[in-house]
């Protein structure tokens, strides 16, 4: 028996009217709801670590195999901090045989750095 593919949430990011900077305007609601679930997810120091690597890396993608390691927690904890990340809409995942390899989704990430922008006052 073969295992599924690893998809990602159907999170349509073009449907979600985002983004002006927080401190500009108030976040809509129905941003604010795919929004803090990013949030939420990134707000676990295992989750923020991994979402790095995996943005940061040099190919776009980073498989599984290479993220295992470098933590001291078992391939199950890290299997369920990242399905946490696809299922907040932070990362795209693929399998490729035995091994699933992912892919941060900029757009998403995009959003959450524009919400956070804060400008500086003008100095005179």
């Amino acid at each position: 028996m073969s295992k599924p593919a690893v998809s990602s949430p159907p999170i349509d990011l073009d449907a979600v009217p985002c983004c002006t900077p927080m401190a500009q305007e108030r976040v809509p609601a129905q941003a604010a709801g795919v929004l803090a679930q990013a949030f939420k997810a990134l707000g676990d120091p295992i989750r923020l670590q991994l979402m790095s690597m995996i943005a940061s890396a040099p190919d776009g993608e980073i498989c599984v195999c290479d993220l295992t390691p470098a933590f001291t927690l078992s391939g199950t904890t890290i299997s369920h901090h990242l399905k946490v990340l696809r299922e907040a809409g932070l990362v795209d995942a693929e399998r490729r045989a035995s091994w699933v390899y992912y892919r941060a989704r900029p757009g998403l990430m995009r959003q959450l750095a524009t919400l956070l922008a804060v400008e500086e006052p003008a100095v005179a």
